[in-house]
């Protein structure tokens, strides 16, 4: 059975790894290249289908997204709408958890900015 974050949370806080705050427990909700791509989408492109979605994120395949848009959905960061309509349309959109994060893709961009020459 699948445990909630709550429980994830209450089990690293006695396991001691909670002295790292919450930076694992982001890392993984957020974490990975799909995830952080499709979050960049919705917060700044606004809400998506699927297909239109998919399209937008080059080498994604239906089953990652899928997973990933599960995923994201769980942890409270996407929200999915599906319409009574023949055929079903479904759109996935940015929640106000999501857009919260608008400022760490901002502050992303500006080091990269700042940084690039680096490279």
């Amino acid at each position: 059975m699948a445990r909630t974050r709550k429980e994830q949370t209450t089990n690293r806080e006695r396991d001691g790894s909670a002295t790292l705050g919450p930076a694992p427990i982001v890392f993984e909700m957020i974490g990975g290249k799909w995830k952080l791509l499709i979050l960049q989408v919705l917060i700044f492109q606004g809400t998506h289908r699927f297909g239109a979605l998919r399209r937008k994120i080059e080498g994604i395949t239906q089953t990652m997204l899928t997973a990933r848009l599960k995923e994201l959905e769980r942890d409270g960061l996407v929200s999915r709408r599906v319409y009574a309509e023949v055929p079903p349309r479904v759109e996935y959109a940015a929640t106000d958890a999501e857009r919260d994060l608008e400022t760490v893709f901002r502050s992303m961009h500006d080091w990269w900015l700042r940084n690039r020459d680096h490279r």
